[in-house]
């Protein structure tokens, strides 16, 4: 099939700007075809909202999974998200013993913690299982507090580039063939992506906003994975995604009202021209 087709794993927020509903049109704006597996759905995102409701999917992921095999399905590239639960972790490795395609990377964004902290329900068994997941992994894309968490390394909240590089040689040796990890930066005022490939690190900054948002990380994963995917090579994925994640940011301050996640859909115009 000429046609490249991701799988994608994560929850739905049907309102938020996040996960699945940031991923879809940003693969597919990058030219790729994108194929869901949702983990579960929500009413809306976690970060802000009251009361919403939650519906976990756990259960029908491998029946999912049983019908695609049914049906010979295969997948170029499966990128995953925020998963809920070690059980679901385990379904994703399932997922990429059975119906990858040869050759297809798995891409790993260890979603569960920032700012020194895990996110609300997880534990230090979670972690334990996402480095399993991560051990497979062709490429992940932690932040910082997530790279030390999974490689057991006390976190820092200034860093070095000798320290990012310690991070990233213990998350190799778990297994991880590639790493980009996210939110370094080394100056007060700059953030950046460091790619570490082939024992060799590259660090690209950028200006820093200091008012963050929802969803930034999903934002930069799928249009990381979509360049990939487009033909990029790893460091070029990772600088197109950098900037156009910091577009839908300076696109969100133009809003002041518009809190629950980044306004990515103006500049989608931007990442195709990006790519060609």
């Amino acid at each position: 099939m000429l046609t490249k087709r991701i799988l994608t794993v994560q929850d739905i927020s049907c309102v938020g700007q996040c996960s699945i509903t940031v991923a879809l049109p940003i693969i597919s704006a990058c030219g790729i075809e994108a194929a869901i597996l949702p983990s579960a759905v929500l009413s809306t995102h976690t970060g802000g909202f009251k009361g919403f409701t939650f519906c976990d999917l756990t259960d029908e992921m491998p029946k999912i999974l049983k019908h695609w095999q049914s049906e010979g399905l295969t997948f170029d590239a499966l990128y995953t998200g925020y998963l809920g639960s070690a059980r679901q972790i385990e379904y994703v490795l399932d997922i990429a013993d059975t119906v990858l395609s040869e050759g297809a990377p798995l891409i790993v964004d260890p979603a569960m913690a920032d700012n020194g902290k895990l996110y609300y329900g997880f534990d230090g068994a979670f972690v334990k299982s996402m480095a399993k997941l991560v051990a497979r992994a062709d490429i992940t894309l932690p932040n910082i507090t997530e790279a030390s968490l999974l490689t057991d390394t006390e976190y820092q909240e200034t860093y070095t580039p000798e320290h990012v590089e310690m991070l990233n040689r213990k998350l190799t040796e778990m297994g991880a063939k590639k790493v980009v990890m996210t939110g370094i930066g080394y100056r007060p005022g700059e953030t950046g992506v460091n790619v570490y490939a082939d024992g060799v690190s590259r660090h690209y900054a950028h200006r820093k906003i200091a008012k963050g948002t929802h969803g930034t990380g999903d934002i930069y994963a799928s249009s990381f994975t979509g360049s990939l995917m487009r033909g990029k090579d790893i460091y070029d994925a990772a600088v197109i995604a950098a900037d156009f994640t910091l577009s839908c940011i300076e696109e969100t301050q133009k809003d002041p009202e518009h809190w629950y996640g980044a306004v990515f859909e103006t500049s989608l115009p931007k990442l195709i021209a990006a790519l060609n």
